[in-house]
């Protein structure tokens, strides 16, 4: 009987040993590509999404009609040209009759103010595009970056529980044979039975996860990934707090958007006050009788005597204070979500060190004084149980504190604007 617990103690050593140096492995780094499966390194994975995404590409279309709109509005006015025919009757013996012909020739002036305020408008809707593309590459390497490493989190907690249903089934065999021999009571198969099953669960839910955050980020790419790719990434890369301590939020590009929208609301308002005085047509008219030849020189001039844009001109005011205030507005959000971002990342931190440095540690020696108990008959299987247990759900929350580490990490890269250019990877 001696011998026989020994063996079991050993047992349950080595391969509570063999647990946690998978469980490290998982947490650390990343895992060898399994086979017939590609290995994407993260630039790889986000400059595939930004060559494929359809929304980005979507955004980045309108750049196109911004430029085309600030054609429109540097365009000039086309010139009028007319021309009438008609007979003319003698009703006086004096009179001479015969074809009359009438050419003409109009050319609109506009006012110098309303023709730059409206290519001034145009311009500062191309500036806006050109940061709403930005803005948009933004977010979307941020929502990459984020994914895949959902994508490690979730491979590390598979791998997490394939080793725990190893491990319980190695238990639940030895278990069993004691319980056959009479050595154990039977209610100690009873709870080996409902911890296999309920890893069992654990694993296969584990894997589904793995599959769906993989199909997550190949709809970000349109479907160009491949269906089953492996990521040279790792849960504990570090974060550099040099870099963390030059977040300037005050050029993202959503705030130079916003602020390309004032500029175009602004312009727009100086246009509809210009618009009062349209500006002027020149006409040139000649008419030819059979006997005289009629030339004539015009200008028309619309006055603002009835409509003088009250309308247009406050309905332009308010559209630009909208645009002032959801400029302020944004940019006191992102002031706030930059403070909030550096909490979560300092919390992450302190959760991160004392799970690895602590409760890691703790666990492990309650998982070893368990299974010395059990040696020596002190404790019954379940407390081994209970331990391993214990060890492997302070291990999860480790993955998810490492994980909560680079979240908010890229969270702050994201409010900082850092992914906005092209070389930003």
């Amino acid at each position: 009987m001696a011998v026989f617990g020994l063996c079991l103690s050993a047992g349950l050593c080595a391969q509570a040993q063999q647990a946690a140096d998978s469980a490290a492995i998982a947490g650390t780094g990343a895992h060898a590509a399994g086979p017939g499966q590609p290995r994407l390194s993260l630039a790889q994975l986000v400059q595939t999404v930004l060559d494929n995404n359809p929304e980005l590409r979507s955004v980045q279309q309108s750049s196109v009609t911004a430029q085309a709109a600030v054609v429109s509005a540097a365009a000039l006015p086309n010139p009028k040209l007319e021309w009438s025919r008609g007979d003319n009757r003698a009703r006086l013996a004096s009179a001479t009759p015969g074809s009359v012909q009438t050419m003409g020739i109009s050319v609109p002036i506009e006012m110098p103010a309303l023709r730059s305020a409206r290519v001034e408008a145009a311009q500062a809707g191309q500036r806006a595009s050109a940061h709403q593309i930005a803005a948009a590459r933004n977010a979307l390497v941020a929502q990459v970056k984020l994914k895949a490493y959902e994508v490690v989190l979730r491979e590390a907690q598979a791998r997490a529980a394939h080793d725990a249903v190893k491990l319980l089934e190695q238990v639940h065999e030895r278990v069993r044979v004691r319980v056959s021999s009479g050595e154990a009571a039977r209610y100690e198969i009873i709870k080996a039975d409902a911890e296999l099953i309920n890893a069992r669960q654990q694993e296969q839910s584990a894997k589904l996860l793995v599959e769906q955050s993989q199909l997550t980020l190949n709809r970000l790419a349109a479907g160009h990934l491949p269906t089953r790719f492996d990521l040279a990434l790792s849960l504990q890369d570090g974060v550099d707090p040099a870099r963390l301590e030059n977040m300037a939020w005050q050029t993202h590009p959503e705030l130079l958007q916003l602020q390309s929208e004032v500029d175009r609301a602004e312009a727009l308002k100086q246009g509809a006050k210009a618009g009062r005085w349209p500006g002027l047509e020149l006409r040139y008219a000649q008419t030819r009788e059979p006997d005289i030849r009629n030339n004539t020189v015009g200008v028309t001039v619309q006055i603002p005597l009835f409509d003088q844009r009250r309308g247009p001109i406050d309905e332009a005011a308010s559209e630009a204070e909208r645009a002032r205030l959801r400029l302020e507005g944004r940019r006191a959000e992102l002031e706030q979500q930059m403070q909030q971002a550096r909490k979560v990342l300092e919390m992450a931190q302190v959760r991160t060190k004392a799970l690895s440095e602590g409760a890691v540690r703790e666990a492990e020696s309650a998982l070893r004084v368990a299974e010395a108990a059990y040696r020596f008959g002190e404790r019954g299987i379940l407390d081994v149980l209970d331990a391993q247990r214990v060890l492997r759900a302070v291990r999860a929350d480790l993955l998810e504190a490492r994980y909560q580490l680079q979240s908010a990490r890229i969270e702050l890269d994201f409010l900082a604007g850092r992914y906005a250019e092209a070389a930003a990877i």
